[in-house]
């Protein structure tokens, strides 16, 4: 919602103070078709050239984040401190092969089915199920674990990063290609030399326009965003951290509910659950 707000009074200010002192937006509507066409024009192709398929497509699909958020929300740091609390209180009880066949298929285990929003996160699952397999093969060192899930992390969030460094590319490109869009103005310009000042006037303002476009649409639109992509990827983190947090304090060998109150100091401040709503919530957690 404030990404829309923020568009609306980017472009009603910057043009709204232009017309105010006296522009005349004529010479920017007539030049912006054919700027626009070298600008972006040779920004996307530069985009195709310095990133592969898996970024380009994963790029698409950040401008929805950018608009829409983090998909983890204030109840889903709750579900998945409960889900934790659940399995490591089973493990403690039982062991841990007690959620050996829950780990095999949690798409049919009652434990992971209780929470479907956090099953279809393919990352979160396997960063779960692979860690809790690990510890059935006695794999039980919490530093050696520790370890072996920070590689993880990094290898995952070097690779969710990736269109968000995209887009500061391109946004760190565009001023240079506005700069190219202008200079073509002006070798067009210089071709018309004998034309009368009116006109020559008008060319150059449109070659002008070039530059002004390819910073415009890097400072105000293309780097907010990429900030906006990083921040969000960020902190939808949160959740492997947590995992992370809770898995390793449970190997140190404490109480399920010390290790969620461990993972519970890894949620974001603004969606983090006080002591006494995640104790309400684990208190309403079904036995497994």
């Amino acid at each position: 919602m404030f990404q829309i707000i923020g568009v609306v009074l980017l472009f009603g200010l910057v043009f709204g103070s232009y017309i105010i002192s006296g522009g005349n937006m004529a010479v920017i509507i007539e030049a912006a078709p054919h700027e626009l066409m070298a600008i972006l024009g040779a920004g996307v192709a530069s985009f195709l050239i310095s990133n592969s398929m898996t970024t380009i497509k994963a790029t698409a699909g950040g401008f929805g984040k950018i608009f829409a958020g983090p998909k983890w929300k204030a109840q889903d740091y709750t579900d998945i401190l409960s889900l934790l609390f659940i399995l490591t209180k089973t493990m403690k009880q039982k062991g841990v092969v007690a959620v050996e066949t829950h780990i095999e298929n949690p798409d049919s285990s009652p434990i992971f089915s209780k929470y479907p929003k956090l099953l279809k996160d393919h990352f979160a699952m396997d960063f779960i199920c692979d860690t809790l397999r690990m510890m059935t093969m006695n794999l039980e060192d919490p530093h050696q674990v520790e370890d072996t899930m920070e590689r993880q992390l990094e290898k995952h969030h070097h690779e969710a990063q990736m269109p968000a460094h995209a887009l500061q590319s391109l946004a760190d490109a565009l001023p240079a290609l506005g700069i190219v869009a202008a200079v073509l103005g002006v070798i067009k310009t210089m071709g018309s030399i004998t034309e009368p000042p009116e006109v020559l006037g008008a060319m150059i303002g449109g070659a002008l326009v070039g530059t002004f476009l390819g910073v415009f649409l890097a400072y105000g639109l293309v780097a907010p965003m990429a900030t906006r992509l990083k921040e969000i990827v960020d902190e939808e983190a949160s959740v492997y951290r947590i995992i992370q947090s809770v898995l390793v304090a449970h190997l140190h060998g404490n109480a399920a509910q010390i290790s969620v109150e461990i993972g519970r100091g890894a949620v974001p401040s603004a969606s983090q659950p006080s002591f006494s709503e995640l104790e309400t919530a684990l208190n309403a957690v079904p036995a497994a």
